[in-house]
């Protein structure tokens, strides 16, 4: 599968989607271990039976069309550029909704996307390094654009795009517009 108007030069050219899988974080370091993955790989799905949060949290993707998506970028520098890197992935997230949905989003330092006080999103940062030295990173995003259902352990502190805004965000194009606004802070980056 590829994203259609993905304007990049690696990040999201090679394109895994599953209908589902155990978590999307797990096959990109799956794809690492079996030495099958390329730079910019990304893989995502349509629903998680064990989406990974920060801190070994769960995140919750059980139901369909909502965001979630991880990748894998080939750093080779030293750790001290991962400095302020979530923050970064976050903003994009926020800008997006902002210039193409018209919807302002706070982020919520380090890594958490809210809307009205309740969480929205997530951002997993995971990293291999050697001595200092950063060899690569996997990301994953986690976005509920669709998500109707809460259990009871996150009701009151997590909410969906659609629930406060009752607008549909197709993941596909969402993705694709992520890329190509990320490459571009990666590769400044990578310099």
């Amino acid at each position: 599968m590829q994203l259609k108007n993905l304007n990049c030069n690696f990040l999201g050219k090679t394109f895994y989607f599953y209908e589902e899988i155990d978590s999307t974080q797990d096959e990109i370091w799956r794809l690492v271990d079996n030495k099958k993955i390329v730079n910019g790989q990304l893989v995502a799905a349509n629903i998680q039976t064990k989406g990974k949060g920060t801190h070994g949290r769960v995140w919750h993707t059980d139901e369909s069309d909502n965001i979630a998506f991880s990748f894998y970028i080939e750093m080779g520098k030293n750790i001290s550029s991962l400095d302020g890197l979530t923050y970064e992935i976050a903003k994009v997230i926020t800008d997006i909704f902002e210039d193409k949905y018209d919807i302002s989003l706070d982020i919520k330092l380090p890594n958490d996307i809210m809307c009205n006080g309740k969480k929205i999103g997530g951002i997993l940062t995971e990293a291999k390094v050697i001595g200092n030295k950063v060899k690569y990173l996997v990301i994953g995003v986690g976005i509920n654009t669709n998500k109707s259902f809460f259990a009871n352990d996150i009701k009151n502190i997590a909410t969906s795009i659609k629930k406060e805004f009752n607008i549909e965000i197709n993941s596909f194009d969402f993705i694709s517009e992520f890329c190509n606004r990320f490459e571009k802070i990666i590769q400044r980056r990578s310099k």
